[in-house]
C-alpha cells in the first residue's frame, strides 16, 4: 500500500488502527446478519427518494457503485488504502520538485512513527463515522459502519429501521452527487494536487509538522492541554494553500449541506420519525466530554459541523429562493460552485450564477 517515498506508513497505519478500534456494541450472529441485511435494503431504497427528490441521475453507462457493510476495522482499512492511494504519488511529485529526498533510513523511521500516529486518528474515527461515499482510490464505493450504525440508534433511542434508512438518504445521496457529476471528484483531485503544488517545504520538513499535530493529540488524549488550537490548519501556513482549502471547504460544505438537505427533506412519508431523528442527532454531533471537543478541534470535526450548518443553510436557501430546478445548476461546473462567502448568504450565489435578482421561488 505504501511506496519507499511515503510520508506516512499507510501499511502500519491501517493495523496499528486494527489493533487499538474497539469491536462495537455486542450483537449475536443472527442480529448482526440482520443488520447487513437491512442497510443493503436500505441503501437501494434510498436512491429512489434521493433521485425523486434532487433531480440527481447517475450518468448512463457508468459505473454502478458498490455497497459495502464494513465493521470499524474494515472502515480504517479502506480510509488507509484511499490516503495512500491519493496522497503518495503527490507527495513523491513534491520530493521530485523540491530536489529534497531524505534518506531510506530516516523515511522508514518517519513513515513508521506517522503511521503509528494516523492508525491512532483512524481507528478514533472508525468509531464513529456512519457511513461514507468514497471517492478515491476505489472508482465509487458506498461504505456503511455496521457496528457504529447500531450503536448510536441505541443511544439515541431511535426506531432502527427509520435510523438506517435515513442515514443511507445521506450517504447515498453523496453516491448520486459523485455519479451524477462525474467533473465532481476530479475537481476536489485537483485541488489537493494544487494544494500540494503551492507548499515549498521538503517532504521531511511537511512529515515533522504532521508529527507534532499528531502528538499534540496524543497528549490531548492524556489530558496535557487543549493541543493545536486550529487542529490541522496547523500544517498551513501559505496563503495559497489556504486559499485552495477555502475552495475546498466550499464544495464539501456544498455536498454535505445537500445531504443533509435530502435526508430531512423526504419527510414523515418516508421516514416516519424524521424529526425525532434529527433532534436527538443534533445532540450528539455537539460532543458530549471535554475530551470529546478537544478531538474533533483536534482533527477538524468542529469545522466538519460548521460544514453542515453552512451547507445546509446555502442549499435550503438557493432552493427557496430559486427551487431545486435553479439549485441545481450548481452541478453544472466548476464555476457555479458557491464561493466560501456565499455559503452564509445564499441571494449572493443565486444572483452570481442565475443573473437574476434573489427572489423566493
Amino acid at each position: 500500500m505504501s511506496s519507499a517515498s511515503s510520508m506516512v506508513d499507510w501499511d502500519l497505519a491501517g493495523r496499528t488502527a486494527r489493533r487499538l478500534v474497539s469491536g462495537g456494541p455486542s450483537t449475536t450472529r443472527e442480529e448482526a446478519a440482520a443488520v447487513v441485511a437491512e442497510l443493503h435494503r436500505a441503501a437501494a431504497t434510498a436512491v429512489a427518494h434521493v433521485e425523486e427528490l434532487t433531480g440527481l441521475r447517475p450518468v448512463p453507462g457508468g459505473p454502478v457503485p458498490e455497497v459495502a457493510v464494513v465493521d470499524r476495522p474494515g472502515w480504517a482499512d479502506a480510509n488507509a488504502r484511499g490516503m495512500a492511494t491519493l496522497l503518495d504519488p503527490l507527495v513523491e511529485k513534491l520530493a521530485q520538485r523540491t530536489g529534497h529526498r531524505p534518506g531510506a533510513l530516516a523515511t522508514a523511521i518517519g513513515s513508521r512513527a506517522t503511521g503509528v500516529q494516523a492508525g491512532g486518528l483512524l481507528a478514533f474515527l472508525a468509531s464513529r463515522v456512519l457511513g461514507q461515499y468514497e471517492i478515491f482510490g476505489t472508482g465509487g464505493r458506498l461504505l456503511l459502519v455496521a457496528p457504529n450504525i447500531v450503536a448510536t440508534e441505541r443511544k439515541l433511542g431511535v426506531d432502527p429501521s427509520d435510523f438506517r434508512l435515513w442515514v443511507c438518504l445521506h450517504e447515498v445521496t453523496h453516491q448520486l452527487q459523485f455519479t451524477g457529476v462525474p467533473w465532481l471528484g476530479d475537481y476536489l483531485e485537483e485541488q489537493v494536487a494544487e494544494f500540494v503544488a503551492a507548499t515549498d517545504l521538503a517532504p521531511d520538513v511537511l512529515r515533522e509538522r504532521l508529527q507534532d499535530l499528531l502528538r499534540s493529540l496524543a497528549d490531548a488524549v492524556r489530558g496535557g492541554g487543549d493541543g493545536a488550537p486550529e487542529g490541522l490548519m496547523a500544517l498551513v501556513r501559505d496563503p495559497r494553500q489556504r486559499e485552495v482549502l477555502d475552495r475546498v471547504t466550499a464544495v464539501m460544505s456544498l455536498v454535505e449541506g445537500h445531504a443533509e438537505y435530502v435526508m430531512d427533506g423526504v419527510g414523515p412519508d418516508v421516514v416516519p420519525s424524521v424529526r425525532t431523528l434529527r433532534k436527538r442527532f443534533a445532540q450528539r454531533r455537539k460532543g458530549r466530554g471535554p475530551l470529546d471537543r478537544v478531538l474533533r478541534r483536534l482533527l477538524g470535526l468542529e469545522q466538519k459541523m460548521k460544514q453542515y450548518a453552512d451547507g445546509r443553510h446555502f442549499v435550503g436557501g438557493v432552493v427557496e429562493l430559486a427551487g431545486m430546478e435553479g439549485f441545481n445548476r450548481v452541478w453544472e461546473g466548476p464555476a457555479n460552485l458557491p464561493l466560501i462567502e456565499e455559503l452564509t448568504a445564499p441571494h449572493l450565489w443565486v444572483e452570481r450564477v442565475l443573473g437574476r435578482p434573489a427572489l423566493p421561488a
